[in-house]
């Protein structure tokens, strides 16, 4: 674990945090050890807690009095909600930008979807989630709406650690990259319906992966 010098220490903690949870060193239901983070990190409990109130604000966390701070183990039903919404959101958000799309724009999305295809064929999941982060914001970008940006990012904090985890499940990353090539294609023709479309299905088909993934260890636990 690095050495902690930003100036927004506990914006920095709350990251290391998320990418502990997000790669499984820390899990659901486990309490988090504020001792061990401040001497890895090489910083005071305060930024810590600070960190600890962001990353309960967005989902991934619960503090309880008394006992400290724990990894939350959302229900299926409540990540389903999450997705349901996002997926209405990111739909419009694809929408407005096959309106508002110049050639310009259209190039940029071209560039990062190769970039997608590159790290595809070399089964690089973390290297496809970081570009494909980038994409989606490139797309918000593009429809000029900042509250539809601003609603849409505070969602994409929430559901960031299941949409990692729903890229791992079986033939998960193959639909991946089909679901993004069909949105390229709505975006070269400039369907705006058959972007919104497209945009759901890709959301809502990451939802069902985490499902039938929650199925499985309901079955097995």
């Amino acid at each position: 674990m690095r050495k902690i010098k930003s100036k927004s220490i506990h914006e920095e903690a709350a990251a290391q945090i998320r990418e502990m949870i997000r790669d499984g060193v820390l899990v659901k239901g486990q309490k988090i050890d504020e001792k061990y983070l401040c001497g890895s990190m090489g910083i005071s409990r305060t930024p810590i807690r600070e960190s600890l109130k962001m990353l309960k604000a967005e989902g991934l966390i619960e503090l309880i009095p008394r006992r400290g701070a724990f990894v939350s183990d959302p229900a299926i039903e409540v990540i389903q909600d999450l997705f349901e919404v996002i997926s209405v959101l990111e739909g419009t958000s694809a929408r407005l930008a096959a309106q508002k799309m110049t050639d310009r724009d259209f190039r940029k999305i071209e560039d990062l979807h190769r970039e997608l295809e590159t790290y595809y064929d070399r089964r690089d999941h973390k290297a496809y989630l970081q570009r494909n982060h980038v994409l989606h914001e490139v797309i918000e970008d593009i429809t000029g709406n900042r509250v539809l940006k601003e609603v849409i990012d505070g969602l994409r904090q929430k559901i960031m650690l299941y949409r990692y985890r729903q890229l791992y499940e079986k033939y998960r990353f193959d639909q991946s990259i089909q679901e993004h090539r069909d949105l390229l294609e709505a975006f070269r023709k400039r369907d705006p319906v058959l972007a919104e479309i497209t945009m759901k299905r890709h959301l809502m088909n990451q939802c069902k992966a985490l499902v039938e993934k929650s199925k499985e260890e309901n079955v097995t636990g």
